[in-house]
């Protein structure tokens, strides 16, 4: 939730980013400590071995090799949210810009429909009014004005 409001609100330092992800892993970490291994197991699995005994699995192989695999697979989850939740913006972003040309779209028309009844309105109005009126008299031409 840290992470995704520091990137919601513009924020991209990497440094950051890198101690939001530590915190994350941090907690991560506690959270399978505290439920143990009986946090995902269904009905009708085999209950799992006590830590104290030897464990079929260990729960961090020795090694450095496996801490640099850990870490580069967290660098990889870390691209993929941050991918994420540039895809989402982009997505945001295009429904918007549907959203502004559907309501554009929508008031062009209603203006078109307005204004083609205007225009009928006009039509018989005139056909009506031509039928009644006496034919137009015009002034007399005025002659162009004389050179001095």
């Amino acid at each position: 939730a840290l992470r995704l409001s520091y990137l919601r609100a513009g924020g991209h330092d990497p440094a950051v980013l890198d101690q939001l992800l530590h915190l994350q892993v941090e907690a991560t970490v506690l959270e399978k400590g505290t439920t143990g291994l009986h946090g995902g197991r269904r009905m009708g699995d085999p209950q799992p071995q006590p830590p104290l005994r030897t464990p079929a699995v260990p729960a961090e192989p020795p090694g450095a090799g496996a801490r640099g695999l850990d870490a580069m697979l967290l660098a990889v989850e870390r691209e993929n949210r941050r991918l994420e939740d540039e895809l989402l913006a982009l997505k945001v972003r295009r429904e918007r810009r549907a959203d502004a040309a559907s309501r554009a779209a929508q008031q062009h028309m209603e203006e078109l429909t307005q204004l083609q009844a205007e225009v009928g309105m006009l039509r018989c109005h005139t056909e009506w009014m031509g039928r009644w009126l006496p034919p137009a008299i015009l002034p007399p031409p005025v002659a162009p004005p004389l050179p001095p």
